[in-house]
C-alpha cells in the first residue's frame, strides 16, 4: 500500500526539481550533465548515460556515447566489449516506445547466444544492479538512448511518468547544446586536432609526445583547450564528440 506522506514528499521534491530546471538559461552539455546527476539522484538512481543509437554494425560505444556519469574506465571496458549494438538494450529500444526496466548486465550485454561473460562482472553489485532506460529523438528523427542504473526498484506508474516527463525536458535542452557546439569546428586548431585524434588511436599523453615531437607538457595543454573548446567534462568526451562531430 502506498504511503500518502512518502508520495507527498517524493512530488514536493519533484516539483522543487523541475522549477530548478529553466531550460532557456542552459546553454553547455556540462550544465545539462549537472542536470542529469540531480535527476539521476532525485530518483534515487546511481549512475546514467545517454547514446546515440547504433545505424550500423560494428559501431564503438565510446563514438556513440553523449553524456555519462560512468567512470573512464568503465566506459572504456565496455567500449572494448564491443556489445553495445548487438545489446539486449538497443534490440527492445528499437520495439517499443515505452520505458524499460531491467537487470543492467543483461540490457547491456548481447542477445543470449553472443553473450560476453565480462559485461555480468563490469555491471556486478548493487551500485549498478537494476536499469531504467527510454528511447528520445531529436527533432530530425536521430534516434538516442537514456539509461539510469542503481540499486533500487522498478519505479510504479506515477513515478514512471515524471521520470520520463523529466529526462523528456533534459533531452530536449541537450538538443539544444548541440546546435551550439558546431562552432567548435571551426575553433579547434590543428594540433590540437592532432592529439585528438591520436588520442581516440589509443595512444598515451607520451606517446602522443613523441609522435608529434612536443613535450607532454604541451600535449596535455592542446586537451585541455580542446577539451574546453568542445564543452567537454574530460578527454574522454572531448575525443567522443570530435569524433561526433567528425573531426578526428
Amino acid at each position: 500500500m502506498r504511503n500518502p506522506d512518502k508520495l507527498a514528499l517524493r512530488s514536493e521534491a519533484y516539483a522543487d526539481f523541475l522549477s530548478g530546471m529553466n531550460s532557456s538559461a542552459i546553454q553547455t552539455e556540462y550544465e545539462v550533465l549537472h542536470l542529469m546527476r540531480q535527476c539521476t539522484a532525485q530518483f534515487g538512481f546511481s549512475h546514467f548515460m545517454i547514446a546515440r543509437l547504433p545505424s550500423g554494425e560494428q559501431q564503438r560505444f565510446a563514438e556513440r556515447l553523449v553524456l555519462s556519469s560512468w567512470s573512464s574506465d568503465m566506459v572504456r571496458q565496455y567500449d572494448a566489449a564491443a556489445v553495445f549494438h548487438v545489446s539486449a538494450l538497443i534490440e527492445r529500444l528499437r520495439q517499443t516506445r515505452l520505458p524499460i526496466f531491467g537487470e543492467t548486465a543483461v540490457l547491456l550485454n548481447a542477445q543470449c547466444d553472443n553473450a560476453v561473460d565480462a559485461i555480468g562482472a563490469l555491471f556486478a553489485g548493487q551500485a549498478m544492479r537494476n536499469a531504467f532506460a527510454v528511447l528520445m529523438h531529436t527533432t530530425s528523427g536521430e534516434a538516442f538512448a537514456i539509461l539510469l542504473s542503481g540499486a533500487r526498484t522498478e519505479p510504479d506508474r506515477a513515478e514512471t511518468a515524471d521520470l520520463y516527463l523529466t529526462l523528456l525536458q533534459l533531452f530536449e535542452t541537450l538538443e539544444r547544446t548541440f546546435e551550439a557546439g558546431v562552432s567548435a569546428r571551426d575553433k579547434l586548431s590543428a594540433r590540437e586536432i592532432e592529439c585528438l585524434r591520436w588520442a581516440a588511436a589509443g595512444k598515451s599523453s607520451d606517446e602522443i609526445a613523441i609522435i608529434l615531437g612536443i613535450s607532454v607538457y604541451t600535449v596535455s595543454s592542446y586537451f585541455k583547450t580542446a577539451t574546453r573548446k568542445l564543452d567537454a567534462v574530460n578527454r574522454m568526451q572531448a575525443i567522443a564528440r570530435a569524433l561526433r562531430m567528425k573531426l578526428i
